[in-house]
């Protein structure tokens, strides 16, 4: 049995490192350097390039080193054979839940717009028009482990927090909302709206012109789910029109970011460079060896992907 690690841009030398710290009896290879092609059982991935995987015959489990497994789903040859588990980390939860915190706050407080004011050297108090916690609807789009996470943080704060989720779900300080019905619901109350959505066939380019017409004029947006969830030229024509007051994008549909692309330089723009929730080797790697332990068990599978629905 070998544990192929085949993420070139995300430090493969690291989780080597610790994999075999958390079980030194594993063979651990690097691609491209594979070896035998058959004795590959287990492979941990982020963004192979297509048709890699299918090269491995006995393949059982691909891990996805972060929360979304889009990236092996658009693969055409990925090989139906094998399981496909998701990151859950408390440290990749953490990370997300203080982004998004941070910028929710920015926007309940105006940051931005006193930003501005300071470049341009202008002192206005604003304070005497400032929403309490109460009165500033966030809305959620998914409920998954991140979503759940973050709008329990911000219902604790004192916001009006709804949520929207395929299914039906119930939680605590949350209203949520599912279906299409709902998902109108929801957007017709939103004054922040969070996007973190699985990336799906379902969900590509949800937030569009069609979407942004629905919020209340004024909103703002933060998308750091996939930059596929966005059609980019609808989000610049929301914000020229004043549809949007403001958006904050951690996530593109190219990444890097190109130089030159409109978002650099927007002025009621935010771009952050993909670093909402970094997955730490130190914490998943525990979780890997351990789903390697179940699967040599017999047990379940932890945190499986349901391949129809892409999460």
């Amino acid at each position: 049995m070998a544990v192929l690690i085949i993420a070139k841009s995300e430090r493969p030398d690291w989780w080597s490192d610790q994999l075999r710290e958390n079980d030194p009896t594993l063979d651990v290879r690097e691609w491209p350097e594979c070896g035998d092609p058959s004795e590959i059982e287990y492979a941990l991935a982020w963004k192979p390039p297509p048709g890699e995987l299918a090269k491995f015959p006995n393949l059982k489990v691909v891990f996805s080193l972060g929360a979304g497994v889009d990236h092996l789903f658009t693969d055409p040859d990925f090989p139906k054979h094998a399981a496909v588990s998701r990151v859950v980390d408390p440290y990749l939860t953490a990370g997300m839940r203080e982004y998004v915190l941070l910028h929710v706050l920015r926007y309940h407080k105006e940051q931005p717009e006193l930003d501005a004011q300071q470049r341009a050297h202008i002192w206005d108090d604003r304070a005497r028009s400032l929403k309490q916690a109460d009165e500033r609807r966030i809305s959620i789009l998914g409920l998954g482990e991140l979503g759940q996470s973050c709008g329990t943080a911000l219902a604790a704060l004192g916001f009006d927090v709804a949520g929207w989720s395929r299914s039906a779900k119930s939680l605590d300080g949350i209203t949520c909302l599912h279906g299409p019905d709902g998902l109108d619901a929801l957007l017709a109350r939103s004054d922040i709206l969070v996007c973190l959505l699985p990336l799906t066939p379902q969900t590509e380019g949800i937030l569009n012109a069609d979407l942004f017409a629905k919020l209340p004029e004024g909103a703002r947006l933060i998308n750091a789910a996939r930059g596929g969830h966005l059609v980019e030229d609808d989000l610049i024509t929301a914000l020229e029109t004043g549809r949007l007051a403001h958006a904050t994008l951690d996530v593109f549909r190219t990444e890097p970011l190109p130089d030159g692309h409109p978002f650099w330089d927007h002025p009621r723009i935010t771009v952050t460079p993909h670093n909402a929730s970094i997955t730490d080797p130190r914490s998943v790697a525990r979780q890997i060896v351990g789903a390697i332990g179940a699967v040599e068990r017999g047990d379940p599978l932890p945190n499986a992907v349901d391949p129809q629905l892409g999460y």
